[in-house]
């Protein structure tokens, strides 16, 4: 049988209208620098005039922001003193001895493009975000209801300037990804139109490294294939039998075939449920009575919608300007019930003064309650079973009633976090607070794993405090590992208990972990050596300063 290609003849690109802030990032940050929010976050390691995180920082001192201990973003001056993007930080300093670093924030990002989505979307409906700074349209409509694709472009930028937003960038193109570039190519006008059918020769003289596939742009450049001219000279059933589906995809794009469509976004309905209190209430069960028709009418519009929610957010405001402010989660979904049991406990909770009738720490009369939904699901997925709720949730609701007693840390789950020892990895996390790792790069399931990361699986039980142990070869020689990392010899018998010693069955290892490897006054190094014994018993040992010490058994 005769393969057919996976791939359609692609349909005629759309006319996009892509519109591109510059550092955005850095943008971002110094807008909530100058707001003084403590989201930017801390200042990390600088130089001259460092400083606290809210410090302000002028637009034209160099600025960059790490992520991950390397560059992220970095301002026009920080390029100018030649900071790029991917420099580790000492570097970057190295560089530019002036620059002032900031930890990225991602949320930042995003929040802080929410009034540029509003405004394009007053000027012209229908953007969609291709990341915080950049998003299309569909050029057809406002060319025609402005007079022509410049006379709309002129009014979308018109519409950034009156935000402060300047040096924007507009580029129509057939296929957001021609036009992405378009807006991106260096020019001294703010606006690029490449003409109708014009893609491919726009494009041909770009480099192949714009198509956003490291490993196939390595291959194409070994090949001699270095732009995407040269590329979409290419014949498509070639270039898909030699590189596959992804390659086909890519290959449309060199070619200026860029059939994917523009997704304008949908705002979310605002289904926060807010009451205000005038006068303020005094008391607790005066609040919750006050906020119970308010809860029902939060649910019933979350159903409306076809929704459930698994996670809220309540803001309590006092009358002296104090919030109270926590996340609370739930196994299935909030009903109206749960939501003022929630509201009730959070009165009730940490931080009261004894005698104090407002709860929660707070010192005055209680003006406003809010409640938030973090997290919604479809309404389908939370169908109750044919015999009710089940366990979980009454272990949900007694422990969040006891928490509320006795203080936000009292009920702690253990949760597994960040860190090279098996113990710093141990974390107590309070009951009801989501346990889920930060993401950094570390924890990305794309990144590589950090030097010394044991090999799944994890062992079972991780001893409180390092055991002395005792490792020697069939001689009776304990066993030491050189600065090259090589054995003395191979392991024989092992203790666990300095009593008993165990033949060795089978041994893996060693990953090494070298900690302030860069100051020899503080270097240390740990190894780790898994160790079979002939029972079966599975250990984890570590070599530590030329002493073994036992840190987990496999169960």
């Amino acid at each position: 049988m005769r393969r057919t290609s996976s791939l359609a003849s692609p349909s005629a690109p759309m006319r996009t209208m892509v519109l591109w802030c510059p550092d955005w990032p850095i943008t971002a940050a110094l807008r909530g620098l100058a707001a003084g929010g403590p989201a930017v976050g801390g200042l990390a390691t600088g130089t001259s005039g460092a400083g606290t995180g809210h410090d302000p920082v002028a637009v034209d001192v160099p600025l960059a922001l790490i992520e991950a201990g390397q560059v992220f973003a970095c301002s026009a001056s920080a390029r100018s003193e030649g900071v790029r993007r991917g420099h580790r930080v000492r570097e970057a300093q190295a560089r530019c001895p002036g620059l002032r670093v900031l930890d990225y924030d991602r949320a930042l990002d995003i929040r802080a493009f929410e009034p540029v989505l509003d405004a394009i979307e007053e000027t012209m409906p229908g953007a969609q975000v291709v990341r915080p700074g950049t998003c299309a349209v569909r050029a057809r409509g406002p060319a025609r209801y402005y007079g022509g694709e410049e006379e709309a472009a002129l009014w979308l930028l018109d519409a950034l300037d009156a935000l402060g937003i300047h040096g924007s960038r507009v580029g129509i193109a057939d296929g957001p990804f021609t036009a992405e570039h378009a807006a991106r190519t260096p020019q001294r006008q703010r606006i690029r139109i490449v003409p109708e059918g014009g893609s491919s020769e726009f494009l041909a003289g770009m480099p192949v490294g714009l198509l956003g596939e490291h490993a196939l742009a390595t291959l194409l450049r070994r090949l001699g294939i270095r732009t995407l001219g040269d590329f979409a000279r290419l014949q498509p059933q070639d270039v898909e039998a030699r590189f596959g589906d992804a390659g086909a995809r890519v290959h449309a794009l060199a070619r200026g075939l860029d059939s994917r469509p523009v997704v304008p976004r949908v705002v979310p309905e605002e289904l926060d449920s807010v009451v205000g209190f005038e006068p303020p209430l005094d008391r607790i069960d005066q609040v919750t009575f006050g906020f119970r028709a308010s809860a029902d009418r939060f649910i019933d519009q979350l159903v409306q919608a076809r929704l459930v929610c698994t996670s809220i957010r309540i803001e309590v405001d006092s009358e002296s300007g104090e919030l109270s402010e926590r996340t609370w989660l739930h196994p299935r979904s909030f009903t109206a019930a749960d939501v003022v049991d929630r509201v009730r406990w959070q009165l009730q909770g940490s931080g009261s003064i004894a005698g104090n009738p407002f709860g929660s720490g707070l010192s005055s009369a209680i003006t406003r309650v809010r409640v938030v939904p973090e997290s919604v699901d479809a309404i389908g997925n939370h169908e109750q079973g044919l015999w009710g709720t089940g366990h979980d949730e009454r272990i949900h609701h007694g422990l969040s009633r006891v928490q509320s007693m006795l203080g936000h840390g009292a009920v702690v789950t253990a949760a597994i976090g960040g860190g090279r020892t098996l113990l710093d990895r141990q974390n107590l996390v309070a009951w009801g607070d989501p346990t889920e790792l930060a993401t950094t790069e570390r924890a990305r399931p794309d990144a590589l794993p950090w030097p010394g990361q044991l090999p799944t699986p994890s062992p079972g039980t991780v001893f409180e405090a390092l055991r002395p142990a005792m490792v020697i070869d069939a001689a009776g020689v304990a066993i030491d590992l050189d600065l090259r990392g090589v054995l003395s010899g191979t392991p024989a018998r092992f203790s666990t208990d300095g009593r008993t010693l165990r033949p060795v069955a089978a041994w893996a290892g060693p990953w090494t972990n070298d900690e302030r490897w860069w100051d020899a006054d503080t270097f240390r190094r740990a190894s780790r050596f898994q160790v079979v014994d002939d029972a079966g018993a599975a250990w984890l040992l570590v070599l530590d300063s030329h002493l073994w010490w036992a840190e987990a058994r496999y169960d």
